[in-house]
């Protein structure tokens, strides 16, 4: 013992260096929680990490499917949007060809009608002309014949003889009428 006690009194002790007896404790301690680790703990977060790993993996595929989906569904709505604007300029396109035909309709109705007017005026007006003429004849041969009757101091009945003296005068004083128009229209230019 006392070359040991020598060896160990020759020693300085390495504080970093255990005894080692208290090596090898520890190196069983070590050794059973090591084991006990494996067997209980390790398992049951090994099992925890899987199931961790796949809800999150299962989470960013299913982030990924409904990206997708929301994707697909934007699409869908943006061509759905494209053909409501094109159906709605084709409905305004006919909206306006349709309105175009039917003021264009509106019009040619109206010029039928303003024309139809006209032509009936102008039919009143020619009638009502002849007739103020033909009055006018029948008025001024009735004064002409009383006033040739007075003037010749006979009665003049016949009728027939009437009405062609009347004619031939008022034929006269028309063709009088329409040589002063003509020759006032040719000054005229």
């Amino acid at each position: 013992m006392n070359a040991l006690t020598f060896l160990a009194a020759d020693e300085p002790e390495n504080p970093l260096i255990p005894p080692i007896p208290e090596l090898v404790i520890g190196l069983i301690a070590f050794a059973i929680v090591f084991a006990f680790f494996a067997k209980k703990l390790l398992p049951n977060i090994n099992r925890v990490l899987d199931e961790r790993r796949a809800a999150i993996e299962g989470g960013m595929e299913e982030a990924e499917a409904r990206k997708a989906e929301a994707q697909q569904v934007l699409e869908d709505y943006r061509a759905q949007l494209a053909d409501a604007r094109h159906e709605a300029a084709r409905l305004r396109q006919e909206a306006q060809e349709q309105g175009a035909a039917l003021i264009a309709e509106m019009r040619a109705e109206g010029q039928r009608q303003r024309e139809e007017i006209i032509a009936a005026g102008h039919a009143q007006i020619e009638a009502d002309r002849k007739q103020a003429a033909q009055t006018l004849r029948q008025d001024v041969g009735k004064l002409a014949t009383d006033l040739a009757g007075k003037i010749v101091g006979e009665s003049l009945e016949d009728v027939a003889r009437q009405g062609r003296i009347i004619d031939r005068f008022l034929d006269e004083l028309e063709a009088k009428a329409d040589a002063a128009a003509e020759t006032k229209a040719e000054a005229g230019r």
